[in-house]
Formats: C-alpha cells, sequence, structure tokens
C-alpha cells in the first residue's frame, strides 16, 4: 500500500466520523458518503449505537431534504445524537405509499412490516391483495389525501413514501410519525436508484441482504455494458408516444437516457443535460426521431400497427412504423414498474436484446414483445 494511499484511507475516516459527530445534520455533502458509492440523493453512515440515513433535496442543489437517525429498537438512545428524525429499527409496522417500496420490503423478507398501504387500487402483489382482504393490511386511502384516522389507529413505526418538489404533508406532518421521504425515482443512473435498496436494508434490519442484492445487480448490469461497449452500430431510438397533445420523452441526463447508452443505442436528445422529461411537440419529436430504428411504447393494453395508427395517423411518418421495429410493454400485464427501480439489469437485458439481439442469442425479451401487425397477440 503506498503512502498516498494510507493517507487518503485515513482522511476519508476521519471524514465518517466527523460527519457522524456533526450534530447540526443541514451542512455536509450528500454526495460522498461511507456507505453509499451510486446513488447522489442520499447518505448512509453506520455511527456508534445509530445509523445516519441524509436524503439531498433534489430540487435544491447543495440542501438535505431530511435527516435520519435510525436507532435499534431495543437499545437506549445515546448521548449526543445529531439533530434528525429518530426513527426505531428495524420497522415492525409501516405504512408504504408505492408497491415499489412495498416490493423491495417484500424482496428483503419483511412484507410482514407492511401494515397499511395507499392507492391500493394500483398494487398487484398477492401480498398485499391477500392482506387488504382479510384486514391484516389497511387501506389507508389516497396517497393525496390519506385517511389520518386511519393511519392514526395503525400506530406505525414509519410512513415510507416519495417527495414531490414543493409538497407539504398537511396534517400527516403532525401526528407524530416519522415520514420517510424517499427520493429514489430521482436518481440519474440506474444502479443510482438501484442502490437506495441499501436504505431499505438498514430500515428493516436486512442491511447484509441489501448490500448482497445489490452486488448482484451491479454484477448483472456491469456483465452487459461489457456486451455493449464495443459494438460499432448504435441505432437511434424513440420512445413513448402522445399524451394529451404532448410528447413526453425522457430527458438526455436521465434515468432512461443512461439506460438506452448503456443497452448500445443512440439517443436523440443526448445533448440535452436535463434528468426528468421534455415535453415536447409532434414537429419536434418527428424532426429528431423519424429516422429512429426502434420505438419503445408502453400501452396499458396489446396494441397493434392498426391501432397505434388510429390514435394519431402521423405515427405512421416514423421509420421505425414504417420498418415494423416497434415493442410495447403492456402495462398492465407486466410487473415492470415494480421490478427495475430496483433491478435496472433486468431492462436493460431487453433492450440489449432488441437493439443487438447477436449479444444475447436465446434471450426472449421479459418486458418488451413486438408490436402485432394486426389486432390481437404477435
Amino acid at each position: 500500500m503506498t503512502l498516498i494511499h494510507k493517507i487518503f484511507l485515513i482522511l476519508a475516516a476521519a471524514l465518517t466520523v466527523a460527519a457522524c459527530g456533526n450534530s447540526r445534520g443541514d451542512d455536509r455533502d450528500t454526495a460522498t458518503d461511507s456507505v453509499m458509492t451510486a446513488a447522489r440523493g442520499v447518505a448512509v453512515e453506520r455511527c456508534d449505537g445509530y445509523t445516519l440515513v441524509r436524503v439531498a433535496n433534489p430540487w435544491r442543489k447543495g440542501e438535505v431534504l431530511h435527516t435520519y437517525v435510525l436507532v435499534p429498537r431495543e437499545a437506549p438512545l445515546p448521548q449526543g445524537l445529531p439533530e434528525g428524525t429518530v426513527v426505531r429499527v428495524p420497522l415492525e409496522r409501516a405504512v408504504v405509499y408505492s408497491s415499489v417500496h412495498a416490493g423491495v420490503m417484500k424482496e428483503l423478507g419483511a412484507m410482514g412490516a407492511v401494515r397499511g398501504v395507499c392507492d391500493a387500487q394500483y398494487y398487484t402483489m398477492p401480498e398485499v391483495l391477500s392482506g387488504l382482504a382479510d384486514g391484516s393490511i389497511a387501506d389507508c386511502g389516497n396517497s393525496l389525501s390519506p385517511t389520518i384516522e386511519r393511519l392514526v389507529a395503525l400506530k406505525p413505526d414509519a410512513i415510507i413514501l416519495s417527495p414531490f418538489q414543493n409538497a407539504g404533508y398537511g396534517v400527516l406532518a403532525n401526528i407524530g410519525v416519522p415520514i420517510i421521504e424517499c427520493a429514489d425515482y430521482m436518481e440519474r443512473t440506474p444502479l443510482g436508484r438501484a442502490e437506495w435498496i441499501k436504505v431499505f436494508g438498514e430500515l428493516l434490519g436486512k442491511s447484509a441482504l441489501a448490500d448482497s442484492i445489490y452486488r448482484a445487480t451491479v454484477e448483472s448490469y456491469s456483465a452487459l455494458t461489457r456486451l455493449t461497449a464495443g459494438v460499432k452500430e448504435r441505432p437511434k431510438v424513440l420512445s413513448e408516444t402522445i399524451y394529451s397533445g404532448v410528447w413526453y420523452v425522457p430527458g438526455g441526463d436521465s434515468y432512461m437516457a443512461h439506460l438506452f447508452a448503456d443497452a448500445g443505442a443512440s439517443y436523440p436528445w443526448s445533448d440535452d443535460h436535463s434528468s426528468g422529461s421534455l415535453s415536447l411537440h409532434f414537429s419536434q419529436v418527428l424532426e429528431r426521431a423519424q429516422d429512429a430504428r426502434f420505438w419503445l411504447i408502453k400501452p396499458a393494453q396489446h396494441m397493434s400497427y392498426a391501432d397505434l395508427e388510429a390514435s394519431n395517423q402521423l405515427y405512421a411518418r416514423f421509420e421505425a412504423f414504417k420498418q415494423r421495429r416497434v415493442y410495447q410493454c403492456v402495462t398492465g400485464e407486466t410487473s415492470l414498474f415494480t421490478d427495475f427501480p430496483f433491478h435496472p439489469d433486468v431492462l436493460l437485458r431487453d433492450f440489449v436484446a432488441i437493439f443487438h439481439p447477436q449479444l444475447l442469442p436465446g434471450y426472449e425479451p421479459r418486458y418488451y414483445q413486438p408490436l402485432a401487425d394486426n389486432q390481437g397477440h404477435e
């Protein structure tokens, strides 16, 4: 080990100790931490007697959205804890607002901690459906206006939800229950979002399992990117369709744009630097993507080329339509939205198989299928 390397390790350890001892909790760069490596929106530090979790504010660079101090359930509160919301872990009674987060709790073997859900109509997990049916999981109403009385009656350890810009929590913020703001969906890179499984590992007392799952995801994802690293042809890909007169496409620095690049494709808006969606007119999309070789769409039900053209005759002007290279993920029949946030490798594998089938011989895409020429399934 070189002298420079030793000095670096000593400094890194010192910074970690200083961060754990910092009582302000509002002046540390959350992009670097002792546990997370790819995620830029959260820092996790295992300290003496507690774990510090800082969620960065996705909308105000350099600010902390929320600080959590996770303390083992049966342990006394350590002296001199830093400022933040104290959460007793592992969680035993949680209210979950998203099926994505319920799914990762299931994967970590902590489905029993899900005692209530919001937006119950969007859950397809058998465990949640059976729990709602037998009363072991409570339906807490709409996520925008939850049933406060039912939430209070559940006496949850925490409420797990996705934060939104300028959104307050009203009465919910005053009932004495920690609100865990999981901003994983704001991560720009696939592996960055997947690494949030470590946060759930800390909350549920499953940190070793979470670390293991994440390592396996990284290995699988990296193996696929190595396959595409040397491809000479990177076909152009278009995604989505018009909705209420607007064509929302992923920004050039978005999660999905990174996935396209890692799958060996070129993206028409790669020169854009936004991480959210771009709101475009049809003419803007046609100008940049008319010659796209592939087109990926996500209808709720199976569509044919006739159905797609019937929804907008101008779609037939795209080369991907003419060459029959439109692929659909039927969201009403797949578990895509539950699976890929914490396992982006499964979606990346589909994309590689579509854009470069020779790299994955024999693999049939799991989520995306070719659009049928006629009504019915192809």
